[in-house]
């Protein structure tokens, strides 16, 4: 992969351990406003991974995932038009706060929703955006299929929009899933199995998109700030209030559910299944759990504002975090061994 901006972000090591088990975060900065999304790629052809960050800031930034090291940031280019003598210049990158992130698995293509009414996919070479999708209202969640090419946005238009990029007419979606109370915050997509997931306000909607139409709801004592699929897709990871819910993928029946001792805004689950990490709405602390029994197992300060995403490697070797401070944070999950920056003790 090439870079195609000017680097303004690097990632580094703290200089002070913090957390019971002598945590060192590496410490990615580049982004200026709030961190809302996150997400990691699979292993590539290299070896490498890759982690993509959305901010507040307009401008969505492509890491090395083990090290946090900076790749690109996703501005897009300028067209520039001639108007009898006048000039005109037009960007085609974001043009507002990006809320929403997803990346391919073979880290070729990338998915921004923003605030500015538009999704975009983009080409994770180049930078250059492929395709944009116009919205009426603000984009607060994307996903994308596996193999780049099925698109899922959701937000303020309290719809979900599905996009097939092979269509002749891509930017008109194939399927609009209508019906949600609230505005939309948090979506998944299954092609494999043909099914939706959304939360909005303190449900969640289970839709098929062989019917179009929502089959199953589950309903929740508080609002849902995130859903997440497990690396292995077995379960939908539900925050919500004080609580961590694991569902059943393809049957959505509840498999576990743990209480945690903060607000969650969002919990991922090691892809081993043997820990969960969890970020507060108003909590500056990130926190680890035993995903057998629940029981809370580390609690890592570093952050300087709440935490609102959180993704595991393709490894498991270290979940990543963004936070309202403006930085994504890189945690080892078994502190005190060699793995990218960081150096056994």
């Amino acid at each position: 992969m090439e870079s195609w901006q000017t680097p303004h972000g690097s990632a580094t090591a703290a200089t002070e351990p913090s957390g019971s088990a002598k945590q060192i975060a590496v410490t990615c900065t580049g982004h200026t406003r709030p961190v809302n999304d996150l997400c990691f790629s699979s292993f590539v052809s290299t070896g490498d991974y890759f982690l993509i960050s959305a901010c507040k800031d307009s401008v969505p930034i492509l890491r090395k995932g083990s090290t946090g090291d900076w790749v690109g940031s996703f501005k897009g280019w300028i067209l520039i038009m001639f108007v009898g003598d006048s000039e005109i210049s037009l960007a085609l990158g974001h043009k507002g706060a990006v809320w929403a992130t997803k990346i391919t698995p073979n880290a070729t293509l990338s998915v921004t929703g923003s605030a500015d009414f538009t999704a975009k996919v983009w080409d994770n070479v180049t930078g250059q955006p492929i395709i944009s999708f116009e919205h009426a209202h603000i984009v607060k969640t994307v996903d994308v299929s596996d193999d780049g090419r099925y698109v899922l946005t959701g937000g303020n238009e309290k719809k979900l929009n599905l996009y097939d990029q092979r269509n002749q007419s891509a930017i008109t979606p194939i399927r609009i899933l209508e019906g949600c109370a609230n505005e939309i915050k948090t979506a998944l997509l299954d092609t494999t199995h043909g099914l939706v997931f959304n939360g909005d306000g303190k449900e969640m909607r289970v839709w098929d998109l062989r019917k179009s139409a929502q089959v199953s709801s589950r309903i929740f004592e508080q609002e849902i700030t995130n859903l997440a699929f497990s690396w292995d897709r077995q379960y939908i990871i539900v925050s919500a209030g004080k609580r961590v819910y694991f569902y059943n993928a393809i049957t959505a029946s509840l498999e576990k559910q743990y209480d945690v001792s903060v607000d969650a805004s969002c919990a991922a689950l090691h892809p081993e299944n043997i820990k969960f990490a969890v970020g507060g709405t108003s909590d500056l602390w990130v926190r680890e759990y035993d995903f057998v029994t629940g029981t809370e197992l580390e609690v890592y300060k570093g952050h300087h504002g709440p935490v609102h995403c959180t993704s595991f490697s393709p490894d498991g070797q270290l979940y990543a975090t963004g936070s309202e401070d403006g930085t994504v944070r890189l945690w080892q999950t078994f502190p005190g061994t060699t793995y990218g920056l960081w150096q056994a003790l």
